[in-house]
């Protein structure tokens, strides 16, 4: 057991851990990208209704869902200690010049890219998630299907306010960024690294972290300015 200890007490430990939970959130985006696209559709928001009830109560989901809080959890555990491991280890600062050359931007600021994605999710969490689960939401009645939360009217309110639509576009903006350097570098921790396939991954990195932040920032755009 002293070995495993060790392994995920060292530096390499911390970032393998961050790189598998980072990999698990990919896919909770998107799932979660395909969930919300519902919003768009015009039917008064029966079906992204009945999707919100469906994760809620299916219990293979909500298994999913406590082993999704605690990744988040671990994910910005380690990300804080790996940041404070690399500034005690530089003992002096890199110079612009040095550092532009050796890496890129949002690479070089991926504390700070995640503490703004890490406050989002602070308030994203409290408008919609703690709203649905803790607070008292509005209900609908669908002919046939019974009575169901209203997460949808939730929603609509919430991005019928400017300043949220701006702080949430501004918000994937950031998620982009951490996601442009994190999606190839959580396949380089892990030691999936070849001549042949490590551009393909290069490829679908920048795809995705333009593709998924960009649907995620359509949605409170076309509800605000169309709903």
């Amino acid at each position: 057991m002293s070995w495993i200890v060790q392994l995920f007490s060292s530096n390499i430990g911390k970032k393998l851990v961050m790189s598998l939970t980072g990999l698990f959130l990919i896919i909770f985006l998107i799932v979660h990208a395909s969930g919300n696209l519902l919003l768009l559709k015009g039917d008064e928001g029966k079906a992204f209704n009945m999707y919100a009830f469906f994760m809620t109560t299916n219990p293979v989901i909500k298994t999913s869902s406590y082993a999704l809080y605690s990744f988040f959890l671990i994910h910005i555990l380690y990300a804080i200690l790996v940041t404070m491991t690399n500034n005690s280890a530089r003992k002096v600062d890199y110079s612009v010049v040095g550092a532009s050359e050796n890496s890129g931007w949002n690479s070089r600021n991926m504390g700070i890219l995640g503490t703004l994605v890490l406050i989002f999710l602070i308030i994203h969490l409290k408008n919609f998630w703690y709203e649905f689960k803790f607070g008292f939401p509005p209900t609908v009645t669908y002919e046939g299907f019974g009575e169901y939360k209203d997460l949808y009217t939730i929603v609509l309110t919430t991005y019928s306010e400017p300043w949220y639509v701006a702080f949430y576009v501004l918000s994937m903006v950031a998620v982009s960024f951490h996601l442009w350097h994190g999606f190839q570098s959580a396949f380089q921790t892990l030691g999936l690294n070849h001549k042949k396939y490590t551009p393909i991954i290069e490829v679908l990195g920048k795809a995705f972290s333009v593709v998924i932040p960009s649907l995620f920032a359509i949605i409170p755009i076309f509800v605000y300015f169309f709903k």
